[in-house]
């Protein structure tokens, strides 16, 4: 009788709270629940991010890119896999990482200054993958930065997906 008891107890209680936000970026494993918020600001559910796709907000894909395999014999030929993004994404990869080298950091910063034509409060949108902390981390650089309009869409490309969305193959935005 006292196991009933605890659970009716337990059954009442609210929901716990998502996944609190780390005071500095996430690292591995990069794969893991997010929380709902980037420095306090809600994601973006995917019907706000189709929306604001119709109206040409600029999206930013921050999945890294496959490295090219340790080991391969001299004169091994490697391609790239093909990527496959929301279409007309901009495509800066491995800019999503807890700690960036100066070069990546560089980048990210270059790319989201041409999304937004050098307006800092000019509307973007950061995504990767659905509950990858490399979207997470990449939109807390850039608010941190200044760029007030950045939203992210921790839902990715499979919440693009999920509501109908075509994707298509995107190349890295040039360095």
């Amino acid at each position: 009788m006292k196991i009933a008891a605890v659970l009716v107890c337990l059954m009442a209680l609210p929901a716990a709270a998502g996944v609190p936000e780390p005071e500095g970026y996430r690292g591995e494993p990069y794969r893991a629940a997010v929380p709902d918020t980037v420095l306090g600001r809600p994601g973006l559910t995917a019907e706000d991010a189709l929306a604001l796709h119709a109206r040409g907000v600029p999206f930013i894909d921050v999945l890294p890119r496959a490295a090219r395999p340790e080991g391969l014999p001299e004169g091994t030929v490697w391609r790239d896999k093909p990527h496959q993004s929301i279409p007309g994404s901009t495509w800066l990869p491995n800019t999503g990482y807890e700690a960036l080298p100066e070069a990546d950091e560089a980048y990210l910063r270059a790319g989201l200054e041409r999304a937004t034509q050098g307006d800092p409060g000019a509307e973007a949108v950061i995504f990767c993958k659905r509950d990858c902390w490399m979207s997470w981390n990449a939109a807390k650089r850039a608010i941190g930065w200044g760029f007030s309009g950045i939203q992210w869409f921790p839902g990715g490309t499979e919440a693009w997906q999920d509501l109908g969305g075509d994707l298509e193959e995107v190349l890295p935005a040039p360095r």
